[in-house]
């Protein structure tokens, strides 16, 4: 571990130095997420402190219409994983050209960084349902703000299984974002993976309003299986987010109130040859308060009460149960 990070540095420095003298800098940016936490469930009477996030990430440009990104996140609940290693292309403003491995465009919640989360932990459709990263191509434009659309094709086979991977299917997924006057905005989504020997369909719409201190949320996901071989999935996720700004002088820049309700069906991830329910159908109001220090998702902390509702018969998970977390991330 602590050769790969010299690494890192020693390349950072190279290339700091080959930038010299040039007009535009070539400096890679040096990006880091850490997200502590501690989580205590009362209905076992057990907690355990974690370590969510230490992801790490380059970025930078070697040409005005040419930039990259590596990113690894060293401790994903206790694993060493790679997360975006893509080059982008941008031949003309507004248009981007990427191939490599990134988070496919889908969703709102699941597109968010670990320090643009609302919550310590995420909604249920950026966790089990529509959150995916793949290796592929895709293509976006932005224009002037007022509507960005994304599509992209890409393997199927996740991020590990690359080598010897080859298909004669197309694995695709697209999203539009529209923004309106007054902060409003409409995001529909579309995509297509095949896990193993399924092909799954999945849409989500979604939108949200924003004004100086509100930030009010909604989203619907519905989950298809080829050949009905699992029952369709529905999940809905709805949150508000109020701000309460303090004087300068504070310790803290602000605090925000939050409340969320997230649900979703019986779900499958779509592998094994008989598909099976993975994660049992499940109901969660969420109540949390978060202090930020200086500017907001850059240094918060994160109070939160989950309150979980299960069918009855379900299979719950450990670490799917009421509980109380307290998180502090820090964004550099």
């Amino acid at each position: 571990m602590i050769k790969r990070i010299a690494s890192i540095a020693v390349l950072v420095s190279c290339l700091s130095l080959s930038a010299v003298g040039q007009e535009i800098s070539y400096v890679p940016e040096i990006h880091g997420t850490i997200r502590g936490k501690f989580e205590y469930q009362p209905e076992t009477g057990k907690g355990r402190f974690q370590v969510r996030n230490a992801r790490f990430s380059l970025s930078g440009k070697v040409h005005p219409m040419v930039s990259y990104k590596a990113e690894i996140d060293l401790c994903d609940e206790g694993s060493m994983k790679m997360r975006d290693a893509y080059t982008r292309i941008t031949p003309f403003k507004g248009f981007n050209f990427t191939i490599g491995q990134f988070r496919v465009p889908f969703t709102i919640d699941a597109h968010r960084a670990p320090h643009q989360q609302f919550f310590a932990n995420r909604s249920f459709i950026a966790k089990q349902v529509g959150s995916v990263r793949d290796v592929g191509a895709s293509i976006s434009y932005r224009d002037n703000e007022r509507f960005i659309v994304e599509a992209g094709i890409f393997n199927g086979s996740g991020l590990t299984d690359q080598k010897d991977f080859w298909t004669d299917e197309v694995n695709y997924s697209a999203k539009a974002q529209f923004f309106f006057l007054d902060g409003f905005n409409l995001t529909l989504s579309t995509q297509k993976v095949e896990p193993e020997s399924v092909v799954v369909h999945m849409h989500d719409i979604g939108g949200y309003y924003e004004s100086e201190r509100w930030h009010v949320e909604a989203e619907y996901a519905y989950k298809t299986y080829a050949d009905n071989a699992y029952k369709d999935v529905q999940a809905l996720n709805c949150f508000a987010c109020y701000d309460i700004p303090f004087a300068e002088e504070a310790f803290f820049s602000k605090m925000s109130v939050l409340a969320r309700y997230d649900r979703m069906t019986d779900n499958s991830d779509g592998t094994g040859t008989e598909l099976t329910t993975t994660h049992s159908a499940r109901q969660r109001i969420t109540a949390g308060m978060t202090f930020s220090i200086d500017k907001p998702f850059i240094s918060d902390i994160r109070v939160n009460f989950e309150k979980y509702f299960y069918n009855e018969g379900a299979t719950i998970l450990v670490s799917e149960q009421d509980k109380i977390v307290i998180e502090f991330m820090t964004r550099f």
